[in-house]
């Protein structure tokens, strides 16, 4: 475990790392988290602070009222006891007033499992998300498949560092190293030059990689929280370079040169195979404020644009969520026509399925109908769902999971489905927002629904089953693949009634005296 730098304060990682360090040479110690904020506050739920008898690391304002929040801490750590405080207004505190004219809700938690925090650090370190519970008690646990928070208790999510990967070579490159390590930021250095290894060494970067060849690159290591900035002015590196970065999941591409330089570039791109979608994600000429010629400044109006550019992963952020409905089925047992669409005491079956879902504008929706289906899609678009058609639908349900699937399959925005069919009407919001809460522990990869120890409909699958969906044939729906699933997929009870569906008629006069029921 190594000791916090001097800016380590800014990411959990850090603050994880010194908090075990403290923790194992014998220190009380408690943690803090802000649970809420109302206004203009500087940290954002989740933000923490660690606290040890002589020291602390973190912060949750801008110097208004750590010190008091500190003292606070130490004397939870004496009574063993946590500690729910208000800052700012509404608060009991009323001569630590916050100049922003907001709230800063906090929560002490003196209960610490070092090996709780250990498996949260390396998690962060090794790249991965970590999610930690603070428990009502005071005590903070690492959550899971097998630990889960309770409704009282508090749940955050960490993300690793944004990670900078720095391709180049001269001043250019070196700059922006030394400013994004100096941030606290993750830095990687590519570099083809001896001279500037030894000035990168000397600088004190740590991770740094000597480019021999083009056409022989390492793997890419690049993730979801990785800038990649070209800094060459060489094309024999750049194209490699960015196609390399391009087919990888950088959340930024970015390249220096001027609007000419970039223009051949994009050409070269399109010679080398990228999609005009790749070409266009490549931002040039980087940086906020164009034409800079000195290394410091372009340095810093490039970090600023990446900075921008950052995906919304704070701690309190949840998985981005697609509802998928899935109403292409061909009514082969209904004896009287479409069933989606047939009379369910005043409304069509299918109007029943498509305005079931939470009031969150947040949440996609995507129906898949079978080609030609007016009635249906009009249905679903009064709801406001997007419609895409299967012109396939007759070859079995997972033709339609497979068109829906491929249309966000690619679309960084979305983290997660939530499948659901349109012959379940009675499935409600509440169940579909369930789901959701049941994956909000990054452990947690698919989640399906149970009624009376049977798997059903509705279910969520996390980005990582998103290919294993889309290769199912015939009627295979998604329940095969949770069923392949060992860690991190559990269910939730769905009541009898909710987990009707509607196949024929005799099921379609069962739905009608639920409705009247």
């Amino acid at each position: 475990m190594t000791a916090a730098t001097t800016l380590s304060g800014e990411h959990a990682e850090d603050v994880l790392a010194q908090l075990c360090s403290w923790i194992e040479a014998g220190e009380p110690c408690a943690l803090v988290f802000v649970t809420a904020t109302e206004g203009g506050a500087v940290r954002a739920p989740g933000a923490l602070l660690a606290v040890s008898e002589t020291n602390s690391i973190g912060y949750i304002s801008g110097g208004c009222i750590d010190a008091d929040v500190i003292l606070q801490a130490r004397n939870a750590c004496e009574d063993k006891r946590p500690r729910e405080l208000r800052y700012g207004a509404g608060s009991p505190f009323v001569d630590l007033p916050l100049p922003c004219g907001g709230a800063i809700d906090v929560f002490i938690a003196p209960g610490l499992d070092l090996t709780a925090l250990k498996v949260a650090h390396r998690r962060l370190v090794e790249r991965q998300e970590a999610d930690l519970i603070a428990r009502i008690d005071g005590r903070v646990d690492l959550a899971g498949p097998d630990c889960r928070p309770e409704r009282t208790d508090f749940i955050f999510s960490y993300a690793p560092k944004m990670r900078l990967r720095i391709a180049g070579r001269g001043a250019d490159a070196l700059a922006l190293a030394r400013m994004s390590d100096a941030a606290g930021f993750s830095t990687h250095l590519q570099l083809v030059d001896p001279d500037d290894i030894e000035q990168a060494e000397q600088a004190g970067i740590r991770s740094i990689e000597h480019l021999t060849s083009s056409e022989s690159l390492n793997a890419g290591t690049d993730d979801a929280w990785t800038a990649f900035v070209l800094l060459f002015h060489d094309q024999d590196w750049e194209v490699p370079l960015l196609h390399q970065a391009l087919e990888g999941p950088a959340f930024y591409v970015g390249a220096v040169g001027s609007k000419r330089t970039h223009q051949a570039r994009r050409l070269a791109l399109k010679a080398a195979g990228c999609s005009d979608e790749q070409i266009d994600f490549v931002s040039g000429p980087i940086g906020l404020v164009p034409s800079l010629r000195d290394a410091s400044m372009l340095a810093i109006s490039t970090l600023a644009e990446i900075i921008a550019a950052f995906p919304s992963k704070s701690s309190s952020r949840r998985p981005r969520t697609l509802l998928l409905l899935l109403a292409a089925g061909a009514s082969q047992r209904f004896e009287d026509g479409d069933k989606l669409v047939a009379n369910l005491e005043g409304r069509p079956v299918l109007d029943y399925a498509a305005s079931n879902t939470p009031n969150d504008p947040a949440l996609a929706k995507l129906a898949i109908i079978p080609s030609n289906a007016p009635n249906r899609r009009a249905i679903l678009e009064n709801r406001g769902w997007k419609v895409l058609e299967n012109s396939q639908s007759q070859l079995g349900q997972s033709t339609s999971l497979k068109l829906g699937i491929e249309a966000v399959q690619n679309d960084p925005a979305i983290d997660q489905v939530i499948v659901l069919l349109g012959d379940m009407p009675f499935v409600d919001a509440q169940h579909v927002e369930a789901l959701r809460v049941s994956a909000d522990v990054p452990s947690t990869s698919c989640v399906m629904s149970e009624c009376e120890g049977i798997l059903s409909p509705p279910a969520l699958f996390k980005r990582s089953h998103f290919e294993a969906l889309s290769t199912l044939s015939g009627d295979r729906g998604a329940k095969a693949v949770f069923q392949s699933v060992g860690h991190g997929a559990m269910t939730i009870a769905i009541q009898p009634d909710h987990a009707a569906d509607i196949d024929n008629m005799a099921d379609l006069l069962r739905a009608k005296e639920t409705v009247n029921a």
